[in-house]
């Protein structure tokens, strides 16, 4: 199993497209006013945003983008106006992590951890 695709519930189309674009995430479908769907820019997965006329319940996704230059990706990110929470910081969990939040306050992590991704020296031991 491999995860493929993300949706979230947003309140303004436009607003998140935008955001999501900045980022740095490749626009693949654009029907507005309702749904867009965005490729990441290293691999095939994917991220929709959506609004479905609805109120969204509060924001509680979290969203974790492996950046293999974090410190420049960030910078870059700052030149174009988004505004960071947290620069990069190195993280208790051996990430450095970044965070902000997209238009309707979901959280945005921008991250390094190299092989402590798949391999943290944590890592539960296979049990045979």
């Amino acid at each position: 199993m491999r995860l493929n695709h993300v949706t979230l519930i947003v309140t303004n189309f436009e607003r998140s497209t935008a955001f999501y674009g900045a980022l740095g995430l490749v626009p693949i479908v654009h029907e507005p006013p309702r749904y867009a769907r965005f490729r990441c820019p290293d691999s095939d997965e994917t991220l929709s945003v959506e609004v479905t006329g609805e109120p969204p319940a509060a924001a509680r996704a979290q969203l974790y983008f492996e950046c293999l230059d974090l410190d420049r990706t960030v910078a870059l990110l700052k030149d174009k106006g988004l505004v960071f929470e947290q620069d990069p910081t190195d993280m208790s969990y051996l990430w450095r992590e970044a965070r902000l939040k997209d238009p309707d306050g979901h959280d945005i992590r921008l991250y390094f951890a190299a092989d402590n991704r798949l391999n943290p020296p944590w890592k539960v031991k296979s049990v045979r």
